[in-house]
């Protein structure tokens, strides 16, 4: 950057040629003047509001010239190696994500949930109309400042994705332009609002947060800039400077080879920015008049003393009107120009704390007090570029006596006479920490206060033992030429103030994010993210910490190590924050950077929540578009919902129950396997954990519950597994768990299925047509009517039984299948080089103690209540063959009960005249 160029020149001279020739006049003591005339270079016009900070001090910035010459893309200043740690490429994350405008899940009202994407900034004059319809929309809000910044965590998302590593400078300036753009935003809404009402508050805290925001990511653009440039520029690549350098020379040279003086010069630069983004604020309200002469009323009063006798006693003034009139002979000035002065100075001092040098000067030559302008000139440092020769005779540069305007402004600093304002600008000119503090009143100026007196220290401590100069008689105090200062004693200091408001804003969480930013101290810094989390995440407000996780992301990005365990941490607050906020579209590019079982834990979690079909599908996408483990998530989830009952298996009775009624959980069980239908890859798993909440629901006696859950799973699994696996070209048989899951389903099935037709022949047998019934003094018409309902039953008990003995087959035919399963018998593994599951064993080995022993006992009631009593016997025979050995899984209380139905079988077999086993006698 050119130090004779632009706005960030600090160095050029001030005082213009072009001079003020007549004295305005007071118009009204309502009417405001504006400080710079039309015709200047405007406070307003040489203010843009997200100017970036220079890499050039403003105090020194004429001895960096050749720093400017740095590359600023940060492509060569991050080594090729290094990778940001995004997992998934911009065009397929961004490939189902929403525009900005378009969030749904946020819960405002349409016109808030889809405003243009240029909203959020500077409202043209243009759109003025459309600009009032926004802020009227937002002041109905409840919590306006939360709706208006509701898209700012999709802005983070989206600016960071479509950034590359090698950008990442670039992308640290955009996070702070998004928060300019909802911090202009917010200061509409709350400029409109009513005062006092609670929900403005808590939309002026928003718009605190977001200052704060800001500004911390123009502080670490700034210093980390510097410091990746100083990791990869070797220190022996400076020159030194020459014996006979200039003062110029020599603090060029410093700056370059000492990244501490280099850094707090970025950290003045920095906090003067902060204070240029409200000077249009305070210059809009503060009068100035354009004068000729300075204390136009009180020469006004000499003259008048001069022409006119008064009579009595006139008030006590200067007689003198030089600038150093009022202090030589510790006379006032009249209360008017004494006001101005002490306005003007109070805003010097500000245009002094913004690091406005030269619009101080303008201000002061438009005031007519262009020796004060003079005053502030001094600082400049020395240099003649015509010693070492040449062909040319160049301009000479700074001031040759910069040495003693330092001291004359110490000394102004110390005398007590002056304004406070006016010492307090000497003192910052001169390095005077003490007299400057006084008029600190925040964390902001204060810290300022300190790195600028110790920047102009250790520059004076350089200035002296490197340049030759004349033997002064007087220099400034030995404590500011030998302090030996660090940015840890900066602080130290800071922390013993006996400033109320500045110690309150010491705890304050952005400015402890600062202070270890500015620190570098990025291990302490991960200290306090541990406190806060500690304290509770929802006391965390939401936008604190999306700055700290996409700060942790910042580093990660630059390869700087955090400790890993507050960062995951940090990370899980902010997933949780975006769950709770209903930011589903968010939440697995955030769960990405998670280690992967704490990222499938955190993402199953939140998919728990998730109950509408498409929107389980559509997270799911965005898990795989991010590089999750989907097929693990999944898994996970289901797992979760069906553990989360842990009763154990209830004992069937012998009564037959249709069925137990369907909770509200069993409906969270049943609809869970729709997670792993998703993908066919995953129905193996499918058949899995369907099995195992079947296994559970038949425990209980909840048949329509299992029915459901079979039904969820696709009737092409069996199918689709054997087919996946033949297409990965393997010829060995299914894996033991695989082969074992499609037994135990087919297990399953064939249960369902003897149940259903069970229950429709339980119906069935309980609906048998009534029998008529005949009068003993019936009339005529009653007979005939009577043998009209004989004939029809007769014909209803016909078709009634025939029905009945096609149901008593079929059900027959159904429990068998299930008492003489195939391979070993029903819900029994064939496959035993599976790896062993002991829960799954268990409960396989429960079920048909569960439900042979009912099933024998349904089986025993079908064929006795169709007079099957032979049957009823050979039932005896399967239960106790060798081959299946069902007695095994009766208790002896239950054969006990079986065989006393057996003798009930064999005693109607001999009231028929067979022999109890139904053999002819």
């Amino acid at each position: 950057m050119d130090p004779n160029s632009g706005f960030w020149d600090m160095t050029s001279p001030v005082v213009r040629d072009v001079e003020v020739t007549r004295t305005a006049r007071r118009q009204s003591a309502h009417k405001r003047v504006s400080t710079l005339p039309p015709q200047e270079d405007t406070l307003a016009n040489t203010l843009p509001r997200n100017q970036g900070i220079s890499r050039i001090p403003s105090l020194y910035r004429h001895t960096f010239t050749s720093l400017n010459r740095r590359q600023s893309d940060v492509s060569a200043i991050l080594a090729s190696g290094i990778r940001s740690p995004r997992l998934a490429p911009l065009t397929a994350f961004l490939g189902n994500l929403p525009s900005v405008t378009s969030l749904d899940e946020s819960n405002w009202s349409a016109a808030v949930s889809s405003p243009p994407s240029g909203l959020f900034t500077d409202v043209d004059p243009s759109n003025v109309a459309e600009d009032v319809s926004f802020s009227a929309v937002m002041l109905c809000e409840d919590d306006p400042g939360e709706a208006a910044t509701m898209s700012i965590y999709f802005d983070f998302l989206y600016t960071f994705l479509k950034h590359a590593s090698n950008t990442v400078f670039e992308l640290v300036e955009e996070y702070e332009s998004i928060c300019d753009s909802h911090v202009n935003i917010l200061g509409k809404i709350v400029s409109r609002a009513t005062p006092g009402l609670q929900k403005f508050s808590k939309t002026a805290s928003v718009l605190w947060l977001l200052q704060q925001e800001m500004v911390t990511w123009r502080l670490i653009a700034s210093l980390y800039r510097d410091r990746i440039q100083s990791v990869l520029e070797e220190e022996n690549a400076f020159e030194i400077a020459s014996l006979n350098a200039s003062e110029k020379t020599v603090v060029d040279t410093l700056f370059q080879r000492d990244s501490l003086i280099r850094q707090s010069q970025l950290v003045v630069d920095w906090l003067e920015s902060i204070a240029k983004d409200d000077i249009r604020d305070i210059s809009d309200n503060i009068e100035f008049y354009a004068k000729s002469v300075y204390w136009e009323n009180t020469l006004h009063i000499l003259k008048q003393q001069q022409l006119i006798s008064f009579i009595g006693n006139s008030r006590p003034l200067v007689t003198e009107l030089d600038p150093d009139a009022p202090i030589r002979q510790k006379m006032p000035l009249d209360d008017l120009d004494r006001e101005d002065d002490n306005r003007l100075l109070k805003f010097l001092f500000t245009l002094i704390r913004s690091g406005l040098t030269d619009e101080a000067q303008r201000l002061c030559k438009r005031c007519g007090q262009a020796w004060r302008a003079a005053t502030l000139e001094g600082w400049k440092l020395y240099h003649d570029p015509n010693v070492n020769g040449g062909t040319e005779l160049e301009p000479v540069e700074g001031n040759p006596y910069r040495c003693i305007w330092k001291i004359s402004c110490w000394r102004m600093a110390e005398d007590e006479l002056f304004n406070r304002y006016e010492r307090a600008i000497y003192a910052a000119l001169s390095g005077n920490l003490k007299q400057l503090l006084p008029v600190c009143e925040t964390w902001e100026d204060t810290v300022w206060a300190y790195f600028r007196v110790m920047v102009d220290s250790l520059v004076e401590q350089e200035v002296r033992t490197s340049v030759v100069t004349l033997d002064e008689t007087e220099e400034l105090p030995r404590e500011h030429l030998e302090a030996n200062w660090t940015l840890e004693k900066v602080f130290e200091e800071l922390q013993a103030t006996d400033k109320k408001r500045v110690l309150e804003e010491n705890q304050e969480h952005y400015h402890i994010i600062q202070k270890f930013l500015i620190l570098g101290d990025i291990d302490s810094l991960m200290d306090e993210f541990t406190k806060w989390l500690s304290k509770g995440r929802s006391i965390l407000p939401g936008h604190l910490l999306r700055f700290m996780i996409h700060l942790i992301l910042f580093f990660r990005t630059l390869g700087i190590q955090t400790k890993e365990s507050v960062s995951v941490e940090v990370l899980k607050a902010y997933i949780q924050l975006l769950i709770c906020k209903k930011h589903m579209r968010l939440i697995a590019f955030y769960t990405c950077h998670l280690p992967q079982d704490q990222g499938v834990a955190q993402y199953a979690e939140f998919l728990e929540g998730i109950t509408e079909f498409e929107q389980r599908h559509h997270c799911l996408e965005l898990a795989r578009e991010a590089g999750l483990d989907v097929a693990t998530i999944t898994k996970t989830v289901v797992e979760n919902t069906r553990k989360k009952d842990a009763g154990e298996f209830s004992h069937h009775d012998i009564a037959p129950c249709l069925d137990i009624g369907t909770t509200e959980e069993d409906r969270l069980k049943i609809d869970v396997i729709d997670w792993l239908v998703f993908d066919p890859a995953q129905r193996a798993e499918a058949l899995k954990q369907g099995n195992a909440i079947v296994r559970k629901f038949l425990a209980s006696k909840k048949h329509e519950a299992a029915k459901e859950v079979f039904a969820k799973i696709p009737q092409d699994s069996i199918a689709e597994i054997y087919n996946q696996w033949e297409e990965q070209g393997m010829e060995s048989p299914l894996p033991a768990e695989d082969d074992n899951a499609i037994r135990e389903h087919l297990c399953i099935r064939a249960y369902l299925e003897m149940h259903e037709i069970f229950n429709e022949w339980f119906k069935h047998m309980n609906s048998a047509p009534p029998k008529p019934t005949l009068l003993r003094q019936a009339s005529f018409t009653e007979k005939v009517a009577y043998e009209h309902k004989e004939k029809k039953y007769e014909m209803d008990y016909g078709i009634w039984k025939a029905h009945l003995d096609v149901l008593t087959t079929e059900v027959k035919e159904k429990m068998y299948n299930v008492l003489l399963f195939v391979d070993g018998g029903w819900m029994v593994d064939v496959r035993e080089d599976a790896e062993e599951d002991h829960e799954r064993t268990h409960q396989m080995v429960l079920l048909r103690r569960l439900c042979l022993p009912m099933m024998c006992f349904l089986l025993h009631t079908i064929l006795h209540s169709t007079d099957q009593y032979q049957e009823c016997l050979q039932l005896a025979d399967v239960i106790s063959s060798e081959r299946h050995k069902l007695y095994s899984v009766f208790s002896k209380e239950e054969l006990r009960k079986l065989l006393q139905k057996l003798r009930e079988s064999s005693l109607m077999l001999l009231d028929q005249g067979l022999d109890p086993l139904g053999y002819e006698s």
